[in-house]
């Protein structure tokens, strides 16, 4: 099975984000990342959903989506023609004596310290799962807390956008 990153633009309705996930559970999908917010155009939302399938199945999926009433757009994002990221907060044990070595850890990945506390630091970083992973690894032996992390977010490279389509039949 493949990772696919499926970007779905929605009129922005109560339920919508309801009836896609509910789709995917329905074909016994495992939801990997699911993301979901406003964008440029009033009245529409992104969902972005990672989900790990056979081609076959996905296409079906895809099928069914489109036939939603609320569903404008589906698009799936390759790696190559799209920029994904993942976002992570990570509170990590850190004292007077290990705090200066989480905070060179941290900038070794090229994330930030935004909160300190006498015994602990609170961490944000995005990029690559492998990435957020790897600083995880970095960070286990200083003994971490906590994590949050959001699901995947991607938007496709080059000058076309999503909604363009969208807009010329509003």
């Amino acid at each position: 099975m493949a990772r696919h990153t499926l970007s779905v633009l929605v009129e922005d309705v109560p339920g919508v984000l309801t009836r896609v996930a509910s789709l995917f559970a329905r074909r016994a999908f495992n939801i990997n990342s699911l993301a979901v917010g406003p964008t440029e155009v009033a009245g529409m939302s992104r969902i972005t959903v990672v989900v790990e399938a056979e081609e076959e199945l996905l296409e079906q999926v895809t099928k069914q989506l489109n036939k939603l009433i609320n569903v404008i757009k589906i698009v799936e994002l390759t790696t190559e023609q799209s920029v994904q990221r993942d976002h992570i907060l990570i509170k990590v044990r850190a004292d007077a004596a290990t705090r200066l070595q989480v905070t060179q850890a941290a900038d070794l990945f090229r994330a930030s310290v935004v909160d300190v506390a006498t015994d602990s630091l609170i961490i944000e970083a995005t990029g690559t799962p492998e990435k957020l992973s790897a600083l995880l690894s970095v960070l286990e032996p200083f003994g971490v807390r906590e994590i949050v992390q959001s699901g995947t977010l991607a938007i496709g490279r080059g000058a076309k956008s999503m909604s363009d389509r969208a807009l010329r039949s509003a």
